[in-house]
């Protein structure tokens, strides 16, 4: 979804994107003129904090941190927490989005409801962003564009799951929570997100989910996207249970002043460009 108003910008080579969570923030820049990502950055929060205590760190960030103090063409916001849910598009009423998020997550009536389109399964993603960040941003740089992480990162999987014919599990990994997204095949069959406080908790989810939804531990393929690694307890227990275990891949096109973690690191965002 964008945001505009009259205030343009001055026009420049450079589009930001900031991922906003409860447990933390990240940060990157993208050069259009050389393909290249000139600033990645994340800060994890000691707590999980509320959008006021975010929007606090936001605004330090932005006074204290000099790449942020550029002009930029395109800025990304890319809301990320767990009130969201997809919608077939068939099915989708505008009228109705409280509706959707009603029984699977906990809102207030005051709560700004918005949505994104993914065309390429003909559903809707329906969401509550942070407000109070959305309107931080928009005094600050007038036009802009939001989307829920899940958008993100199923448009980006839906692409790449076209020339696959194996049943895949993606989990997507952040501080103290995850995402799962699971295919069969071709077909977009969940989403769903998780928080979890130790690697048990880690992987009864994700057994969990496999067992609803028919997959077999022995023949499924398990990806990992984001904040994990092979040296990690996480990798390590869900090597135990399932056996045909892969790391994703974000298959870049970018060049960086400084390289991310890991080819499947920091995925959503840098995949909101």
């Amino acid at each position: 979804m964008a945001i505009t108003n009259n205030t343009l910008n001055k026009l420049t080579n450079l589009e930001l994107s900031i991922q906003i969570s409860l447990s933390g923030l990240s940060f990157s820049i993208l050069n259009r003129n050389s393909n290249s990502i000139e600033f990645l950055k994340e800060i994890y929060f000691e707590k999980k904090l509320n959008p006021f205590e975010v929007l606090d760190e936001l605004k330090l960030l932005f006074l204290k941190e000099e790449a942020l103090k550029k002009k930029f063409a395109n800025i990304n916001i890319i809301h990320d927490n767990e009130l969201a849910t997809l919608v077939p598009k068939a099915l989708f009423n505008e009228n109705q989005l409280a509706d959707y998020l009603k029984f699977n997550s906990k809102i207030l009536k005051t709560d700004f409801i918005a949505y994104d389109t993914i065309l390429e399964n003909d559903s809707v993603n329906v969401y509550v962003p942070y407000t109070n960040i959305n309107n931080f941003i928009y005094d600050k740089y007038g036009t802009f564009i939001f989307k829920h992480v899940s958008t993100v990162l199923i448009e980006s999987l839906l692409q790449s799951q076209k020339e696959t014919e194996t049943n895949n599990m993606y989990v997507n990994v952040s501080k103290n929570h995850f995402e799962i997204i699971a295919f069969k095949k071709k077909d977009l069959i969940l989403y769903n997100t998780f928080e979890y406080h130790s690697k048990e908790d880690f992987i009864y989810y994700i057994l969990f989910t496999a067992e609803q939804l028919n997959l077999d531990p022995e023949t499924m393929h398990l990806i990992f996207l984001g904040a994990i690694s092979k040296n990690d307890e996480l990798y390590n227990i869900a090597y135990k249970y399932i056996r045909n275990i892969n790391f994703g891949d974000r298959h870049d096109t970018f060049k960086y002043t400084n390289s991310p973690k890991s080819p499947y690191s920091n995925f959503t965002l840098l995949k909101s460009f």
